[in-house]
């Protein structure tokens, strides 16, 4: 099947196209400038296929959490795509795809997803590869202090010398989550990368769960107030 991928949730910007088995991608650092970028990226990797965007089999966007702004702009351009288009579209976590890059790239298959929340708060997700290699969730998403994180983590009774942590925060942040002893990777994974938005959104529409361009929704975390523990520990 093929897809083609945007985000805008967070300071980089970036479109990736997995069409015949191929992936074409462009990720840049681009605060403020998501809406002048996006379209020329989904441009650039169609032309690179040599292919149409009504010949793909569906859209898949970044649903935030991140900037609030950020997250609005590319599901605006999801569904001006997916309707010129008549495709349906999937939304994928910032952060589930952050862990899917570690685990695709860096062999993690358990990752503590956390970028900057601003407000001296983080967002922050928990999730480990399944038997198909697709990043599942240990734990909610939530927005807290991170001064916390190590109590969260501790509550989820996670072995975190197997955890690897990524995202923006860990920089934002370093006094705060220093005690957080994960394998840290977030040098390499940072910010969210469309590319690794394929696999997720992929399997999301095999499940079925593709829906009408209209019916996009961000998911903006800052109003979940509840962090639930894994099954049989709650």
């Amino acid at each position: 099947m093929n897809y083609l991928a945007i985000d805008a949730s967070t300071e980089a910007c970036s479109v990736a196209l997995q069409y015949q088995g191929k992936r074409f991608c462009r990720y840049e650092l681009s605060p403020q400038s998501h809406s002048k970028l996006l379209l020329p990226q989904v441009d650039e990797v169609l032309n690179e296929a040599g292919v149409k965007l009504k010949d793909l089999d569906g859209l898949i966007f970044g649903r935030g959490p991140g900037s609030f702004t950020g997250v609005r702009i590319g599901i605006g351009v999801a569904q001006g795509l997916a309707y010129s288009a008549d495709l349906p579209v999937v939304g994928v976590s910032t952060l589930r795809t952050m862990a899917q890059q570690a685990f695709e790239q860096h062999g993690q298959s358990t990752a503590v997803a956390a970028i900057d929340a601003r407000m001296s708060e983080i967002y922050c997700g928990c999730f480990k590869a399944d038997e198909n290699g697709i990043v599942q969730e240990l734990s909610s998403e939530q927005v807290f202090s991170p001064e916390l994180l190590a109590q969260k983590l501790e509550e989820l009774s996670i072995n975190t010398s197997d955890v690897a942590g990524v995202g923006s925060a860990w920089q934002a942040y370093p006094e705060q989550l220093a005690d957080c002893k994960l394998t840290r990777i977030d040098e390499q994974v940072r910010f969210p990368k469309a590319e690794y938005m394929l696999a997720i959104g992929a399997a999301a529409f095999a499940n079925g769960e593709g829906v009408d361009a209209a019916l996009a929704q961000p998911v903006y975390v800052r109003d979940t107030v509840t962090w639930k523990k894994l099954p049989g520990r709650e």
